[in-house]
C-alpha cells in the first residue's frame, strides 16, 4: 500500500494533466455537447476503460515496447489516426438528430463507449506517458512495483473519472440547449468532426 504522503501529490498532479485540455478531454466534450451527458459519460468510461489496459502494459513492461521500437509506435499511432479519421468522416456525414430520438438508445451508448476504448488503446503516447509518469511514485522498498503500478493507474483513473466526468455533464447541459436548432446542431457535427481531423493529423504526426 502507498503511503498518503505519495497518493496525496499523485493525486493532484493526475487531476492537473487530466485538466489540462487533449484529445480524450476533447473527445468527451465533443460527445456530450453533440449526443448529451450520458452519451460523454459512455465515452468517459470507454476512456478509462483504456487507462486499465495502459496501466497493466505499464506494470508487465510491455509499455516499453512502444517506446523502444519506432516500428509499433508508428503502426499503433497510425491506426488510432485512421480511427479518427472515419469518426470524422461520421460526424461531416452525420444529420440533425433531436436528442430525445436517442436518448434511451442503449446500442448508440455501447458504441460510445467502444469508441472511446479504442480511441484510448490506439494512443501510444498514452502508454509512454504512463511508463515515464508512473514509476516516479513507486518505490521498491514498499515491496513489488507492479502492484503499485497498478494502484496508481487505479487513482489516476479515478482522477479522469472527477475530470472528465465534469466536462461531459457541463457540455451536456450546455449542449441540450443548442440541440434544439437543427441547424446548430448541424454546425456542432461539422466542428466534431474538424476536431476529429486535427486531433488524427496529430497523433499521425506524433513523435516517441
Amino acid at each position: 500500500m502507498l503511503p498518503t504522503e505519495t497518493l496525496i501529490p499523485f493525486t493532484a498532479a493526475a487531476i492537473l494533466l487530466c485538466l489540462a485540455p487533449g484529445p480524450d478531454n476533447i473527445f468527451v466534450l465533443t460527445q456530450s455537447a453533440l449526443r448529451g451527458k450520458r452519451a460523454g459519460l459512455s465515452v468517459m468510461f470507454g476512456l478509462c476503460t483504456g487507462l486499465i489496459g495502459h496501466s497493466a502494459a505499464v506494470a508487465l513492461g510491455v509499455a516499453v515496447i512502444f517506446q523502444t521500437s519506432a516500428l509499433a509506435f508508428t503502426i499503433l499511432k497510425l491506426i488510432g489516426a485512421a480511427y479518427l479519421v472515419y469518426l470524422a468522416w461520421q460526424a461531416f456525414r452525420a444529420p440533425a438528430v433531436p436528442l430525445t430520438a436517442t436518448g434511451n438508445d442503449t446500442p448508440e451508448f455501447g458504441k460510445l463507449y467502444r469508441r472511446g476504448i479504442i480511441m484510448n488503446i490506439t494512443n501510444p503516447k498514452v502508454s509512454i506517458f504512463f511508463l515515464a509518469f508512473l514509476p516516479q511514485f513507486a518505490d521498491p522498498a514498499l515491496g513489488p512495483i507492479a502492484p503499485q503500478i497498478l494502484l496508481l493507474g487505479l487513482v489516476f483513473i479515478l482522477s479522469t473519472i472527477l475530470v472528465f466526468g465534469a466536462v461531459a455533464l457541463l457540455a451536456g447541459t450546455l449542449g441540450e440547449w443548442l440541440n434544439r436548432s437543427e441547424k446548430i446542431q448541424v454546425i456542432m457535427n461539422r466542428l466534431a468532426g474538424t476536431v476529429f481531423v486535427a486531433l488524427a493529423l496529430k497523433l499521425a504526426t506524433a513523435e516517441r
